[in-house]
This record gives C-alpha cells, sequence and structure tokens, in this order.
C-alpha cells in the first residue's frame, strides 16, 4: 500500500467522513451547504454513501467541507 503523504483524507473512509460532518454540523446545515437531496430529504449516512459514491462533484464538495472543518478545528485546539 502507497503511503500519500500530501493526502490529508488518505486512510479516511467516505463514511467516516459523513458521519464525522452529520455530527459536528448536523443534517440541516449539510443540506443547507450542499443542496443535495441526500442531505435533505430523509437523510442518512446509508443513502449519502449511495449517492456520494456515484457523484463526483457531490463527493468533492463533502470532502472539501470535512477538510475546512478538521482546519477550523485544528486552529481551535492551537488557540488553547
Amino acid at each position: 500500500m502507497e503511503t500519500q503523504p500530501n493526502n490529508p483524507l488518505h486512510g479516511i473512509k467516505l463514511e467516516q467522513i459523513i458521519t464525522d460532518l452529520e455530527a459536528h454540523y448536523g443534517w440541516e446545515y449539510l443540506g443547507h451547504t450542499i443542496k443535495i437531496r441526500c442531505f435533505n430529504e430523509n437523510p442518512t449516512v446509508k443513502s449519502s454513501l449511495k449517492f456520494l459514491r456515484r457523484t463526483p462533484w457531490a463527493r468533492t464538495k463533502v470532502e472539501n467541507l470535512y477538510l475546512k472543518m478538521l482546519k477550523s478545528q485544528a486552529y481551535k485546539k492551537s488557540l488553547n
């Protein structure tokens, strides 16, 4: 298995990304920020995984939001 030192998402499963985002922001915020049906109508991790695995542009938006969340959390930790 190759290491990818410049890829912050390496080794993180899409399911973990969705679970972490939902726990941090909630479905309502996710649906408002990324306007996709799987976040707005009966949102579940399973339905989100199914959609995001088939839709590269939406997955990119979710991954970017996740990276933004991680950066924000790291910044908050550095202030303490």
